[in-house]
């Protein structure tokens, strides 16, 4: 995964066109074939993943200022009790654990990073969202 090419995607990403729905989501990088692979295998590239989001926040960190990451337990239950959560972030809590958010300076968007790795049947995908929509 190439760091300089993810932060290239998140700038686009704040400074880009919204959709219709208000909301963008990309996948920053996607592991192959690890949705029937070996489970320590599986283990190994999220672990990468996860290093990678690392390395990426700790550079939007320096720009925008650190934040705690998020987790996504509670928003997945407000979900499961039929509570309306906006998008991106209802889809964003079911794919991901733990999300860090940032408000980018003079955009009025707000920016997440996460991995996601939940669901065994699909590939690990390193994904960045921008919304103009707070997070719940």
């Amino acid at each position: 995964m190439d760091i300089a090419k993810c932060l290239s995607a998140v700038e686009s990403l704040c400074t880009g066109e919204f959709p219709e729905a208000g909301h963008r989501t990309v996948e920053l990088a996607t592991s192959h074939g690890t949705r029937a692979d070996d489970a320590l295998n599986r283990e190994l590239t999220a672990a990468d993943f996860h290093a990678c989001r690392e390395a990426l926040a700790q550079r939007l960190h320096d720009r925008w200022g650190r934040q705690h990451p998020c987790g996504q337990q509670t928003v997945r239950l407000r979900v499961a009790r039929g509570e309306e959560i906006p998008e991106p972030w209802a889809t964003l809590s079911l794919l991901t654990d733990e999300l860090d958010v940032w408000q980018p300076t003079g955009t009025g968007r707000w920016l997440a990073l996460g991995v996601a790795d939940r669901d065994d049947t699909d590939e690990i995908r390193l994904l960045a969202a921008v919304t103009a929509t707070p997070p719940p």
